[in-house]
Order: C-alpha cells, then sequence, then structure tokens
C-alpha cells in the first residue's frame, strides 16, 4: 500500500525554485505550500474520478525515466 504523501523542505525549495522562474512575485513558503496542497487535492480528486488517466500519466512517466 502506498504510503500518503507528506510535504516536505525538499518539495517546498523545489516549488520556490520553479515560482522564482514563473512567478517571482509570489516565491515564498506559503505560496509554495498552497501549490502543493492545491496539487494533492488535485490529484486525489483526479484517482476517484479518473483513475484511467492517473494510470495513463504513470505510465508516460516511467516510459521517459527508462
Amino acid at each position: 500500500m502506498a504510503k500518503d504523501y507528506e510535504i516536505n523542505e525538499k518539495d517546498i525549495d523545489s516549488v520556490i525554485r520553479y515560482l522564482k522562474i514563473h512567478d517571482p512575485e509570489n516565491a515564498t513558503p506559503e505560496k509554495a505550500i498552497a501549490m502543493l496542497k492545491d496539487l494533492q487535492s488535485f490529484f486525489h480528486n483526479m484517482s476517484h474520478e479518473n483513475p484511467e488517466l492517473i494510470e495513463k500519466l504513470y505510465e508516460e512517466l516511467n516510459d521517459k525515466t527508462e
């Protein structure tokens, strides 16, 4: 069984780096945490509403990393 995702400093730092490039005015830890929470909620909802899409995204990601 998959472990539940918990927001961590590494992920927050990654989002802040992204924001510094694409939205520097909002490159704050608070905005990064909000984005991570939104993404977590988005994927949770998608897993219930469209599990086939989640599987397709997963397969495409695996293909790119092989």
